[in-house]
C-alpha cells in the first residue's frame, strides 16, 4: 500500500478515479475533482511565480464558497501550507493575522477584490477565478510538493488567544493525514455518501468535511448560512441534494432541534451525525432521533491542538434528558492520560485536566515558542525519551463504563462560599431543566457570585427553572443572579459567545 506523505495526495488519487463526479459544491458553482484538481495546479504556479521564499504559508480570503476550497488545493498543489482568513472578519484583526504569519501570497475571490487590495502591503494578491486559467507545469509543481516533508505543516488555524493577541496553530500532513484515515474508518465515511457543510472553512472541524470528501471521492454541499433561520428550507435543502452525512458542530444540531421544524418536516435522506465543538445534549439527541430514528451518531471532542478531535463515542444505546452524553474514548494513535494540577494522574473516577499525546498533535503556534513550550509538554510519565503531550485546559473523569466525561474547562473552576466548584457541572444541571434551551454560567468574583445566563422556551419562568435547579445542585452551587435572553450570541464558530455575554454583564453592572 502506497504510504501518503502529502495531503494533496488525496485529491490527486481521487481525481484520477472520479474526475468527472461532483467534489463540492455551493449554491451557484461547483468543481468536479478533476477540475480541482486542474484548476489548483494553475493557481499553485501562479502562487510559485509570486514567492519569494520556497517555504511559507498561502492565505486564503474564505467565505461559503467552493472557490475557497480550490484556494487551499492551489497551496498545496505548490508545496506551501494554507491559512484560512474569514472574508468577514474586521480588517485590523485580518492585519494581526497577517503581520503574523508574513505569507507568500493571498488568494482572493473575485467578489472580495476591495478585501484583497486593501491587504497587498502584507504580500502579493492573487485572484483565483484569474489564475484558475493559467497554464500549468505539473513537473515543477510535483518537485515542489517532493521537498515537503510529511512533518511539514499542511494548514494553519488562528484562534482567539488569551491575551487578546490570535495565536496560530500548525498542523503537519502526517497529523492531517492520520486523523483522515481514522475519521473515514471510524466513522464509515464512504464514496456513497453526500455531506452536508455546515462549518465555516476557517473553523477546523470543517477539515473533516474537506478531507473525508477528497479521501473517499464522496460529494460534499456547502449549506447557505442562511438556512439555518429557516430550519424549513434547511431541510428541504438536505432532501433535495440527498444529504447523507452531517458533519456538524454541536450548536448546530441544537438549534435546529430547538427550532421545532420535526414537527412539519423531516430529514429523509440523513443516516449519519458526526458532531462536535460543544457538549452533546441528550434532549437534542431525543429530539432528532423522533425524527429520524435510525441515525447513526458520534460525538467528538477535541481542540485545534490535537487535529481537529482526540476522542469519540457511538451512541449506541439511549439517553435520557438528563443524561449526560460521554466523550467516550481516544481516537486510534491517540492517548488520553487525565492529570491533577501537580501534573500526576488522578484516581480512577476522580476528574482532571485532559492531556493528548500523539501523532495529532499540532507542531505548535507560529512564531511564539514560549507558549508552545507552556501547552506542549514532556510527558511527566516518561522521561527516558522526548514524549510530547498538551494539555487541553478541559476537565474530564472517567465513569463506571471506563467513559471519559467532559465536565468543565479548567479555568471555569472556581472557588465560592468556600467550595471549589466547576462552572461546567452547573450549565449540565441547567441544561437538563424543562424549557432550557441554552445557557451559561460565570463567576463575578468581586461579588462572589455566580451568573447565570439562559434562552428559555418562551413560557418558561426564570423562578421555576430556579426552582427546579434546587433539585438538581447543592444550595452553594446555585446561581445568584439569573438572567433570560430571547436568543443566545454565538461566535464565528457558531458557538455560544461567552466573552461577549460576560462583557455585556460587567458593562451593565458598571
Amino acid at each position: 500500500m502506497h504510504l501518503i506523505r502529502n495531503a494533496y495526495e488525496y485529491l490527486e488519487n481521487t481525481a484520477k478515479r472520479l474526475p468527472d463526479k461532483v467534489a463540492f459544491a455551493d449554491e451557484k458553482a461547483g468543481f468536479t475533482f478533476g477540475e480541482l484538481l486542474s484548476y489548483s495546479q494553475s493557481v499553485g504556479i501562479a502562487i510559485l511565480n509570486v514567492a519569494k521564499s520556497s517555504r511559507g504559508i498561502v492565505a486564503v480570503i474564505v467565505d461559503r464558497t467552493a472557490i475557497s476550497l480550490l484556494g487551499f488545493m492551489s497551496a498545496l498543489s505548490a508545496g506551501f501550507a494554507y491559512l484560512p482568513i474569514d472574508s468577514k472578519m474586521p480588517e485590523t484583526r485580518i492585519g494581526e493575522i497577517l503581520s503574523q504569519a508574513s505569507p507568500v501570497a493571498i488568494l482572493f475571490a473575485e467578489k472580495d477584490r476591495r478585501l484583497a487590495d486593501k491587504l497587498a502591503s502584507y504580500a502579493p494578491v492573487l485572484c483565483i477565478e484569474e489564475e484558475m486559467k493559467r497554464e500549468t507545469d505539473e513537473h515543477l509543481l510535483s518537485a515542489r510538493r517532493d521537498a515537503v516533508l510529511d512533518i511539514d505543516p499542511a494548514y494553519v488555524i488562528f484562534t482567539s488567544g488569551s491575551t487578546g493577541t490570535p495565536k496560530g496553530i500548525l498542523i503537519s500532513h502526517r497529523a492531517l493525514i492520520d486523523f483522515t484515515e481514522w475519521m473515514s474508518e471510524t466513522c464509515r465515511v464512504g464514496e456513497d455518501d453526500i455531506l452536508g457543510n455546515q462549518a465555516p472553512f476557517y473553523f477546523d472541524l470543517s477539515v473533516k468535511d474537506i478531507y473525508q470528501t477528497l479521501r473517499n471521492g464522496c460529494t460534499t454541499h456547502i449549506l447557505p448560512k442562511k438556512l439555518f433561520m429557516f430550519p424549513i428550507m434547511l431541510v428541504d435543502y438536505l432532501n433535495e441534494r440527498g444529504v447523507t452525512s452531517l458533519i456538524w458542530a454541536t450548536s448546530a444540531f441544537r438549534i435546529v432541534a430547538d427550532s421545532g421544524v420535526f414537527e412539519k418536516k423531516t430529514p429523509t435522506t440523513v443516516k449519519r451525525a458526526i458532531l462536535g465543538g460543544e457538549a452533546l445534549l441528550a434532549r437534542h439527541v431525543n429530539l432528532w432521533k423522533s425524527a429520524v430514528p435510525d441515525i447513526k451518531i458520534t460525538n467528538l471532542y477535541g481542540p485545534t491542538e490535537v487535529t481537529v478531535d482526540c476522542t469519540y463515542y457511538d451512541l449506541e444505546r439511549d439517553f435520557a434528558d438528563g443524561e449526560p452524553i460521554p466523550i467516550g474514548k481516544a481516537c486510534k494513535n491517540k492517548e488520553i492520560i487525565l492529570l491533577d494540577e501537580e501534573l500526576k494522574p488522578v484516581a480512577d473516577g476522580e476528574p482532571g485536566e485532559i492531556c493528548v499525546r500523539g501523532i495529532g498533535l499540532a507542531l505548535g503556534y507560529l512564531g511564539d515558542h514560549q507558549k508552545t513550550a507552556a501547552a506542549f509538554i514532556q510527558n511527566p510519565l516518561n522521561s527516558s525519551y522526548p514524549d510530547r503531550l498538551y494539555r487541553t485546559g478541559d476537565i474530564a473523569k472517567y465513569n463506571e463504563n471506563g467513559e471519559l466525561i467532559f465536565l468543565s474547562r479548567r479555568d471555569d473552576q472556581i472557588k465560592h462560599m468556600g467550595y471549589r466548584i466547576e462552572l461546567g457541572e452547573i450549565e449540565t444541571a441547567l441544561l437538563a431543566v424543562s424549557g432550557v434551551k441554552a445557557g451559561i454560567c460565570f463567576f463575578d468574583s468581586a461579588e462572589d457570585q455566580i451568573i447565570c445566563v439562559m434562552q428559555t422556551e418562551a413560557d418558561a419562568d426564570v423562578g421555576a427553572v430556579a426552582a427546579e435547579m434546587k433539585k438538581r445542585v447543592p444550595q452553594y452551587m446555585l446561581p445568584n443572579v439569573w438572567r433570560k435572553v430571547d436568543r443566545m450570541p454565538l461566535n464565528p464558530n457558531g458557538k455560544i459567545d461567552r466573552k461577549l455575554l460576560k462583557e455585556q454583564y460587567f458593562n451593565e453592572k458598571n
